[in-house]
């Protein structure tokens, strides 16, 4: 199958700020536990630990996502949203709640939370894109109804930075 386009592509280019993970690494095969077990991949749905910094001073709040563009869907897959992180916050840890204040969108699996990797069989390699948003607002006008399109719409609008690890898995 060939894949879709890298979707950061096309948005307007912002700086990039530093992202790292104890869990996930640029490039590099997804762990069981980020993998889902709600879809039968064999994994635990845990969300990996993420840490930011260097992101522009004009920061007021993140947001966090994990898109997948592989997906043999004509809009690819939210596997994870979450907005209105307070910027004090500069780490989440692996499996950890977003903090007091935020909101975790359902995906599209139906979940309000992380939902780990599971491309369909032989359908090939599948990336996914874990993105810390940094955000020119306290609070982004999204709430729990809220899609992840209609998070990223918001974020086409006051991202000011964006830090992406990108990983891959393959059932």
């Amino acid at each position: 199958m060939p894949q879709a386009p890298n979707p950061y592509d096309f948005l307007p280019p912002v700086p990039s700020f530093s992202l790292r993970s104890n869990d996930i690494a640029d490039g590099e095969t997804l762990a069981k536990p980020q993998l889902s077990g709600i879809f039968g991949a064999g994994g635990e749905d845990v969300s990996p630990h993420l840490a930011w910094a260097d992101f522009p001073a004009e920061t007021k709040s993140f947001a966090i996502t994990c898109f997948d563009p592989d997906a043999p869907t004509a809009s690819g897959f939210w596997h994870w949203a979450v907005a209105n992180i307070p910027v004090s916050v500069t780490e989440i840890a692996t499996g950890g709640e977003p903090p007091e204040g935020s909101v975790t969108l359902k995906g599209d699996g139906g979940v309000a939370q992380y939902l780990g990797a599971a491309p369909p069989s032989g359908h090939g390699q599948h990336r996914y894109f874990f993105v810390v948003h940094a955000v020119d607002v306290e609070k982004l006008d999204v709430d729990e109804s809220a899609t992840p399109a209609f998070l990223g719409f918001n974020l086409f609008m006051h991202s000011l930075g964006r830090a992406t690890i990108m990983a891959v898995y393959e059932a």
